[in-house]
C-alpha cells in the first residue's frame, strides 16, 4: 500500500514534496488517478470532546446511570446516530434469546444489546479515529452525536456545540 505523499501544484505540474518516497512507489510515465484528501481539523476534534465532556458533566442525575461516562455517551449516542456496527444472532427461542444477551452484554460497555422475539441484535460504535474516520465522515458523526446530544437534553439543536464553542 502507498502511503498518503503530498504534492504541490506549480501551475504545470504536481511536484513530490519528498521525491524519494515518490520514486519508490511511482513509475515515470505510468498515469494515476488522484484523490484530493482533507486531514481533520484537530480544532474540530477538540471541540467535539470538550462539548461531550462539558454536557456529560452536566447531566442530569436521572440519566447517570444509562451514562456513567463521557465516553459510553459518545458510543452510545454514536450508535443511535447510526454510526454503528450490527450483529444478529437468531436463537431458537425468546428465553434462549434472554440468555444470549445476559451472556453477551457484560463483553462490552458501550454496545446495545436488544432482544425482539428470538433475536437478539449487538451494536458497536464504529471508531472516530482519524485512521478509520476521515474528515466529512467525522464531521457528519460529530454533527448527528452533537444534534442526538441535544435531543437528548431536550433543548435547541445546536446549543451543546454552541455551549463548547464560547
Amino acid at each position: 500500500m502507498i502511503p498518503p505523499l503530498h504534492f504541490r501544484w506549480d501551475g504545470d505540474a504536481l511536484v513530490p514534496l519528498r521525491p524519494i518516497l515518490a520514486d519508490r512507489h511511482y513509475v515515470v510515465g505510468e498515469t494515476y488517478s488522484i484523490v484530493e484528501h482533507h486531514d481533520r481539523s484537530a480544532n474540530s476534534h477538540r471541540h467535539y470532546f470538550a462539548a461531550l465532556g462539558n454536557a456529560w458533566s452536566n447531566l442530569p442525575d436521572r440519566m447517570l446511570e444509562e451514562f456513567p461516562t463521557a465516553e459510553v455517551l459518545r458510543k452510545k449516542l454514536l450508535i443511535r446516530a447510526g454510526y454503528a456496527d450490527e450483529r444478529s444472532i437468531v436463537c431458537a427461542s425468546k428465553a434462549e434469546a434472554q440468555r444470549v444477551a445476559a451472556f453477551v452484554k457484560p463483553m462490552d460497555d458501550y454496545a446495545i444489546v436488544t432482544v425482539r422475539e428470538a433475536v437478539v441484535r449487538v451494536y458497536t460504535a464504529q471508531s472516530q479515529s482519524v485512521k478509520a474516520m476521515g474528515a466529512k465522515a467525522f464531521q457528519e458523526s460529530k454533527t448527528k452525536v452533537l444534534e442526538a446530544l441535544d435531543d437528548l437534553l431536550g433543548v435547541e439543536r445546536g446549543a451543546t456545540a454552541r455551549s463548547e464553542a464560547a
